[in-house]
């Protein structure tokens, strides 16, 4: 469902209608129609048939931003999938089986809540009749999905480290249920885990406890966040490699798909660019100042580890360095984040090729 409607967000960025789109590709307008409408999978197609649909789309002149979210879409499409029709074994649940991006993570909640991902809140092309603005889920399956992910929580939650990778991620995912009925199960099953906050990097359980206090953080609870940024994570190596590594994943620094949480364990920070986990914090502390706390730590960690940064990409450094100094100057922070974003915003600034 999720996929077709990114294909058709991809389509009319061309733009081109069903029928105009059908004999771009050589195919009939059934086809076109059936992978927008879901009744055609896009995860059903062979490999090399959609690798092809994407260069197709791609020479057409799609946008790259919508045609680079198919992948999550497909993603979002098998987790909501497994939620309506749910896998006889645990092992086999695709929360259980890899570890989810951002994206994938903002796909899932534009179709429970309509809310789009950053990079396509922009104004929509006009069309005729009525047409559906986001990919939501009817009440029905929104409620069954949630309802399957608080069950997996809690069977996880019985089987301890064995389940992290599914308790850990299906629970950050109930936090964007916002129903009434949702809130009391969802803010007693974050709030119990709060005293998990002090946990040493290498743990299997830091990256639960960093996703619950983001959870909470995005629910308006921003107290476990910075208890977790002063007791797991900061003066602590393993701990803050961990955190630069969950965000490169995170934000997409580090493209390989990960089937655990173990590849946050890597201190020597090998794998991703760094350059491209600065442009994913420039970009999210502009866009998210409920983690405030959590993106200037990072910032400063990052800048730490790669002083280097400012002069490998001077404009991006520009920008966020005029940021920094905003949120110096009338934002409301922590002690903490603002010693180290003025650190960050004296490298920004200062530092010369």
């Amino acid at each position: 469902m999720i996929a077709g409607f990114v294909l058709r967000l991809t389509r009319e960025s061309i733009p081109l209608t069903q029928a105009g789109m059908a004999e771009a590709l050589g195919v009939d307008l059934g086809t076109v129609q059936g992978r927008e409408s879901g009744r055609r999978p896009l995860a059903n197609m062979k490999a090399g048939a959609l690798l092809d649909l994407r260069r197709r789309l791609l020479a057409l002149g799609a946008d790259q931003t919508a045609l680079g979210l198919l992948d999550a879409a497909m993603d979002a499409d098998r987790i909501i999938g497994a939620a309506l029709d749910p896998p006889e074994q645990p092992e086999l649940h695709p929360l259980a089986g890899w570890v989810h991006t951002r994206d994938t993570a903002h796909v899932i909640a534009w179709a429970v809540n309509g809310t789009p991902p950053p990079a396509l809140r922009r104004p929509s092309p006009s069309r005729r009749g009525p047409v559906a603005g986001a990919p939501l889920m009817g009440t029905q399956e929104r409620n069954a999905f949630f309802s399957h992910l608080r069950s997996a929580v809690e069977r996880a939650e019985k089987t301890g480290d064995g389940r992290a990778l599914l308790h850990r991620q299906a629970l950050y995912l109930t936090s964007y249920d916002c129903s009434s009925e949702a809130n009391s199960w969802t803010a007693h099953a974050l709030h119990a885990r709060r005293g998990l906050v002090a946990v040493q990097g290498g743990s299997p359980r830091w990256a639960g406890a960093r996703s619950t206090a983001t959870a909470l953080a995005r629910r308006g609870d921003p107290v476990p966040l910075l208890d977790f940024i002063n007791r797991s994570i900061a003066d602590d190596d393993a701990a803050e490699a961990a955190n630069l590594n969950y965000w490169a994943y995170w934000l997409g620094a580090l493209r390989e798909p990960q089937p655990s949480d173990a590849f946050m364990d890597d201190r020597a920070l090998t794998g991703w660019d760094p350059v491209t986990l600065l442009r994913g914090l420039a970009q999210g502390f502009h866009e998210s100042p409920g983690y405030v706390d959590l993106y200037a730590h990072s910032l400063w960690a990052l800048l730490t580890a790669h002083r280097w940064l400012p002069q490998a990409s001077p404009a991006l450094a520009r920008t966020l360095a005029g940021r920094v100094a905003r949120i110096l100057e009338t934002g409301s922070i922590s002690l903490r984040s603002r010693r180290e974003l003025s650190a960050v915003h004296y490298v920004l600034r200062d530092q010369k090729p």
